[in-house]
């Protein structure tokens, strides 16, 4: 959807922006907390010191127990990474800060937000995008959206829709209309549904 891209932009305009899917790479590499917890409850997907992605990925993608386990391991360790993300920047005083969050509404994590920017993008170029990763397949990318909530549900909820896919430069003029409502705010930055496009 361009949810990367729009957190790239954010951090550029001086943003603080805490990955999740970053924090699980770092969980999960060499030296990782996660490591030792995921090597014992799926036993071969460590190779020298670090969690094997892709072995875990074909164990975990089409079996929801494996996969609830592993968000058991996985989950409580990024909400603590979160934490201190927020703890430092409540002490720094930063007004506003981007939680990064894959599957936000379908895990509840909107609920630690004070708004919700929703990057959205046309199927066709989503598709576009997403078929470019390696090792992704028209099939393997239709049952990751299976697994998701559908874009116009995730749009109804929003606080903020941005729209990518305009060009980058249409991106970076709505993200900086609503890092501006959000600096200036006293309280709910975002009325929802409102769309800056």
């Amino acid at each position: 959807m361009g949810k990367s891209t729009a957190a790239a932009m954010l951090r550029r305009q001086g943003v603080p922006v805490h990955d999740a899917d970053a924090a699980v790479h770092r969980l999960l590499a060499k030296g990782g907390a996660a490591v030792e917890a995921v090597g014992r409850a799926f036993p071969g997907v460590v190779r020298d010191g670090a969690v094997d992605r892709a072995a875990l990925g074909k164990i975990v993608f089409n079996d929801p127990v494996a996969l609830r386990k592993l968000e058991a391991i996985l989950h409580p360790m990024v909400r603590a990474e979160t934490d201190r993300f927020l703890a430092v920047s409540a002490r720094a005083r930063r007004r506003v800060v981007v939680l990064d969050i894959p599957l936000l509404f379908e895990r509840g994590n909107q609920r630690r937000c004070d708004g919700v920017i929703v990057v959205s993008a046309p199927p066709f170029l989503q598709a576009q995008r997403v078929l470019r990763r390696p090792g992704m397949t028209p099939g393997r990318f239709a049952a990751i959206q299976a697994s998701q909530m559908p874009d116009r549900e995730k749009r109804r909820r929003a606080d903020t829709v941005v729209t990518s896919g305009l060009g980058k430069g249409c991106t970076h003029r709505q993200l900086a209309r609503v890092l501006r409502a959000a600096r200036n705010s006293r309280g709910k930055v975002w009325r929802p549904g409102y769309s800056y496009r």
